[in-house]
């Protein structure tokens, strides 16, 4: 089996919107200068021997061109080149969209489900909860200015068959399926045993190491605080459980680190 990283880009943004309070003024010094941070925004490729799996879709390349609404280009601009596009970066690994047939989607936010138009033949698995929170998000008032980080779009995208995720299970041979939320009603995380070793992907149940910790600290952008710590402590579980590598969702330092594709990890 093996594991690419695939590099879509990045976004930036507010320091204070992925760490909570990360600039914060005192009584003493009031005026903090806040801090402009950059997310790389990555989805993952899965050879499993038996075909293929596609965690992640990244952003939709036109998401600067108006198909994102206007708040969210002004909060988390895109930056993607050619070759950053989905499916040039598949394309480094040898592989074409119609080749892949099962997509798993960790949430449904426009920088992780911005691209199911290449995949009308695949089989979606998305979290539950999730996907009808983004449904209702978006359709129960047409301003897309209120409709968060969703992009109706992508939700109103043609594929064979929605699987909707409520518990955790194995979907295929070393690849486990991990419910994780908290940054939004619900999430799901990959765990993939390589022969290698064993990686966890959370994607945005932990964005950076600093969220990590320990002790973990509070994300500046929560659908619930609670599950979010507890998520994040099932993700620390399951590493020592598994003496695992976690694969931070949008940390730019941690992300030098890695092999990216054509390079994977076995």
């Amino acid at each position: 089996m093996k594991l690419y990283v695939l590099n879509t880009g990045y976004l930036e943004t507010d320091k204070n919107a992925i760490v909570a309070c990360s600039t914060s003024g005192t009584r003493s010094n009031p005026h903090v200068q806040n801090k402009w941070i950059k997310l790389p925004v990555m989805a993952f490729l899965i050879d499993t021997g038996d075909g293929y799996i596609l965690y992640d879709t990244g952003s939709n390349p036109d998401a600067m061109k108006g198909y994102w609404q206007n708040i969210m280009q002004e909060i988390y601009p895109l930056h993607q080149t050619e070759e950053e596009r989905l499916e040039n970066q598949l394309a480094l690994c040898g592989v074409k969209p119609e080749e892949i047939k099962t997509v798993i989607l960790s949430h449904m936010h426009l920088d992780h489900a911005g691209n199911l138009q290449l995949f009308p033949h695949a089989d979606i698995y998305v979290p539950k909860a999730d996907y009808l929170n983004a449904l209702a998000a978006v359709h129960m008032n047409p301003d897309p200015e209120t409709h968060g980080g969703y992009i109706k779009g992508d939700l109103e995208r043609s594929v064979k068959q929605y699987h909707l995720v409520t518990e955790d299970f194995e979907i295929a041979p070393g690849i486990e399926v991990l419910n994780l939320p908290g940054h939004t009603e619900g999430l799901l995380g990959l765990v993939v045993h390589l022969e290698g070793g064993t990686i966890i992907l959370p994607q945005d149940c932990i964005y950076t190491s600093e969220i990590y910790g320990p002790p973990a600290k509070a994300s500046g952008l929560l659908y619930d605080s609670v599950a979010f710590f507890k998520s994040i402590e099932k993700v620390r579980k399951l590493q020592k459980k598994y003496d695992a590598k976690v694969f931070f969702a949008h940390d730019d330092e941690f992300f030098q680190t890695l092999d990216l594709a054509p390079k994977y990890y076995e």
